[in-house]
C-alpha cells in the first residue's frame, strides 16, 4: 500500500467517476492501456478488486468504492494546495480552470486572449462539453467557474449573468423565406427544424418558445454540436435556432442568413457559473470580474 502512486489514484478517480476506462484515457490524455495497465497495478497493491464488468458496463466493487471516497478526498486536498500557492503568486502565475457548453467556445477563447494578454504568467485549462457534463463537473468540483446558459434551479451553485445571448433562426442563404420582413410565427409550422439534443439549453429554449405559441414545429436531425447544425441548415436539411455568437463567420462568408421572425431574437443571457463557497484562486476571481465587467464590451 505505501508504493500506491498519486498518478495511479488519479486515474482510479477518472475511471470510477466516469464508470468507463475509454472516457477517463480521453480526460487524461492516456491510452487506454496505459490507464488499465495503471489500474491492475493499484489492484495489485491494494490486495482486491477495484471494478467488476458486467456485460459491457464496468461497477466498483466494496473495495473500488471505498479507495473512491479516499482518492476524491486526496485529489481535493491537493486542489486546495494548489490553491494556496496560487494565492502566494498573486496573478503573476497561477492556473484557471474553466468549463463551457459547447454553443460558448465561439466566443469564451477571444475573452479569454483578451484576459491572458492583461496576465501574462497564468495558464488556461479550457474544457468544452454539453451542458449535461458541465453541470456533472461543477456539482463534483472539478472545474473553477463554467460558462452556459441559465442552468436550472435546485443546485447548489451561484450564478450571474454578464452577456446577452440572442437566439435567431438561420436559414441557407437561398431559403425562400430570406429576405422577408416580419415572417408571422406560424409560417414557421412549414419548416423542418434541426434540433439539439434533450437538455440543450438551446432546445429547451426554443421548446418553451413554440409551446407559448401553440405550434408544432416539425423537427428533423437531431444533434449534440452546433457544428452539426450549421453544416446540415447550409446544406438544405432544414432550419436552425442557435445563438447568434456561434455563426459570425457563416454570416460574414454569407453561408448563413438570419430569418426575421417575430418574437425573433429568443433574448437569453451567459452566465458565469460556479459552486456555492467555491474558494476561488486570484487568477478565477480576477476572471469572473473581468467577464462581470467587460465580457460585452471586448466581443467583435
Amino acid at each position: 500500500m505505501s508504493h500506491i502512486t498519486l498518478h495511479q489514484l488519479k486515474v482510479f478517480e477518472s475511471v470510477a467517476r466516469h464508470s468507463s476506462f475509454t472516457r477517463a484515457a480521453e480526460e487524461l490524455f492516456l491510452t487506454q492501456p496505459t490507464v488499465s495497465l495503471q489500474i491492475k497495478q493499484l489492484e495489485n497493491l491494494v490486495g482486491l478488486p477495484l471494478f467488476e464488468q458486467m456485460g459491457k458496463r464496468i461497477y466498483l466493487t466494496e473495495a473500488g468504492q471505498e479507495l473512491y471516497q479516499y482518492s476524491r478526498a486526496i485529489a481535493q486536498l491537493i486542489a486546495d494546495m494548489e490553491l494556496a500557492l496560487d494565492e502566494l503568486k498573486g496573478l503573476e502565475r497561477g492556473k484557471l480552470n474553466i468549463s463551457v457548453v459547447s454553443t460558448a467556445n465561439y466566443f469564451t477563447p477571444h475573452l479569454l486572449a483578451k484576459f491572458c494578454q492583461r496576465y501574462q504568467g497564468i495558464t488556461v485549462s479550457l474544457n468544452v462539453s454539453n451542458r449535461e457534463n458541465v453541470l456533472r463537473q461543477l456539482a463534483d468540483n472539478l472545474t473553477d467557474l463554467a460558462i452556459m446558459g441559465q442552468p436550472p434551479d435546485g443546485l447548489d451553485i451561484v450564478s450571474e449573468s454578464f452577456m446577452e445571448n440572442p437566439l435567431v433562426i438561420i436559414a441557407p442563404p437561398n431559403h425562400s423565406l430570406c429576405g422577408q420582413q416580419k415572417i408571422p410565427v406560424k409560417r414557421l409550422a412549414q419548416e423542418v427544424f434541426l434540433v439539439r439534443e434533450p437538455g440543450s439549453g438551446t432546445r429547451n429554449a426554443m421548446e418553451r418558445f413554440f409551446a407559448e405559441q401553440q405550434i408544432t414545429i416539425n423537427r428533423g436531425m437531431e444533434t449534440d454540436t452546433s457544428e452539426a447544425i450549421k453544416q446540415a441548415v447550409q446544406a438544405g436539411m432544414g432550419l436552425g435556432i442557435m445563438s447568434r455568437h456561434t455563426i459570425e463567420l457563416e454570416l460574414i462568408t454569407n453561408r448563413l442568413k438570419i430569418l426575421d421572425v417575430q418574437g425573433f431574437p429568443i433574448m437569453r443571457h451567459w452566465h458565469i457559473v460556479h459552486r456555492k463557497n467555491k474558494r476561488f484562486s486570484n487568477v478565477a476571481k480576477t476572471f469572473k470580474e473581468f467577464l462581470l465587467k467587460e465580457a460585452p464590451e471586448l466581443m467583435p
